[in-house]
C-alpha cells in the first residue's frame, strides 16, 4: 500500500523517530517500536479494510468523518487518523491523535 503523509512531522517522527512537535512520544522507546510496526504493517497491506484481520490495529471506519484509523499500542488512546482513497491502495495519514474517545488530555 501507498502511504502519503500530511503532517510532515509524523513522517518525520516514524522514519526517523525524531521530531521537535512529538517530543513527547521519541522518549516513550515501546510506543515508538508499535507506531514502526503499524507503520510497516500498513505498508504490507494491499488495502485498507484488510487492516482489520489484524486485531491490535483495532481499525475502525469513522463513517461520519469519512476518516479511519487504527489503534497505535493497546491501553493508549492515540490512533493514527488516515484518509482512504478510492482506490484503496493510497493512505493519507492526517495526523497522531490523542484526543480520541473523548481523552482531554
Amino acid at each position: 500500500m501507498q502511504i502519503v503523509f500530511e503532517d510532515t512531522d509524523l513522517e518525520e517522527l516514524i522514519l526517523t523517530g525524531n521530531n521537535n512537535k512529538y517530543k513527547k512520544y521519541t522518549k516513550d522507546k515501546c510506543f515508538m517500536s508499535a507506531l514502526v510496526r503499524d507503520y510497516n504493517t500498513m505498508l504490507a497491506t494491499d488495502t485498507a479494510p484488510q487492516l482489520a484481520k489484524w486485531s491490535f490495529l483495532h481499525y475502525e471506519r469513522l463513517k461520519r468523518l469519512n476518516i479511519s484509523s487504527i489503534r497505535v499500542m493497546n491501553g493508549r488512546v492515540e490512533r493514527i487518523l488516515f484518509r482512504e482513497t478510492e482506490e484503496g491502495i493510497v493512505i493519507t495519514i492526517i495526523e497522531l491523535n490523542n484526543t480520541h474517545y473523548g481523552n482531554k488530555k
